[in-house]
């Protein structure tokens, strides 16, 4: 039997550490490592994180669109890197957003949650605002893959507050309400669920919302963005250990050199674990 996404997440990230590091190579993070911004270059920063952080870090979030922009030859690059971290232990969170309705949907969930297809990963990034039920083919399809989701729920973006904040007739707000939705999906789950919302680190106060869904919470804004480790549980609260903090510029910008992007990543599982008690 496959164990499920929230299984192996805890699992890894109490042998690893509490850590999700983004692999987004884009043209100015190219630039700075001083490759071309083109397969070749692509290619290089690519398997160098690889390389360099596959066997010690839980986690990995590639962002889809920085491969995509180099067509079939960028995702070829995807396609090798997810099954090389995966085979490395490390799991592979999808930073692709994908939200549609119906056979759209469903299309969008074989592509990286079922598990014969070349970009299967462990979990994915969606985007429910055409509604949380217009998820339901990926919800369906990552419980019989024992892969997971991750609901953009109340995001670091400014931007976001206007859909996410928005308040409905019985008075509860959208991101609120994506909240719920998780929970009832994780419900009696062990030791979490799969169905894990991204919340931003850098969003202050949050003591208005349950974060308590049993499920994983997937919070980028550390480094670069300006959130600390320490600023984690006056943020998530009592959910806190449930936190999967996401790091891309703030490792990353330590490339080409392996042994520092080992040791950035190594002193952000070490701060984020002192921090939360794991």
């Amino acid at each position: 039997m496959t164990l499920s996404f929230g299984t192996r997440l805890r699992s890894a990230m109490d042998e690893r550490g509490p850590l999700c590091v983004g692999i987004d190579p884009h043209a100015a993070l190219l630039d700075s490592w001083g490759l071309t911004d083109d397969i070749a270059g692509l290619e290089r920063f690519t398997f160098t994180v690889v390389e360099a952080l596959a066997e010690t870090v839980a986690v990995f979030k590639p962002q889809s669109a920085f491969f995509e922009r180099f067509g079939s030859r960028g995702i070829a690059v995807l396609e090798r890197a997810v099954a090389d971290l995966r085979a490395a232990g490390g799991l592979v969170v999808m930073d692709a957003k994908r939200g549609d309705i119906g056979s759209t949907m469903a299309a969008y969930a074989e592509t990286f949650l079922r598990k014969d297809s070349p970009l299967f990963s462990d979990a994915l990034t969606v985007s429910p605002y055409l509604g949380y039920g217009s998820l339901a083919p990926a919800v369906e399809l990552a419980r019989e893959s024992g892969a997971g989701l991750f609901v953009l729920a109340l995001t670091s973006n400014p931007e976001g507050a206007e859909v996410q904040r928005a308040v409905r007739e019985d008075g509860r707000t959208i991101g609120a309400t994506m909240l719920a939705h998780l929970a009832a999906e994780n419900a009696g789950e062990t030791p979490m669920g799969s169905f894990g919302a991204v919340v931003g680190a850098t969003l202050g106060d949050l003591s208005s919302f349950d974060l308590d869904i049993n499920g994983p919470l997937l919070a980028p804004g550390i480094g670069a963005q300006g959130a600390t480790a320490a600023d984690l549980p006056a943020v998530f609260g009592a959910a806190v250990r449930n936190v999967v903090p996401n790091v891309s510029r703030g490792v990353l910008k330590h490339g080409p050199d392996a042994a520092a992007l080992r040791d950035s990543a190594h002193r952000y599982a070490d701060e984020v674990r002192a921090a939360v008690g794991a």
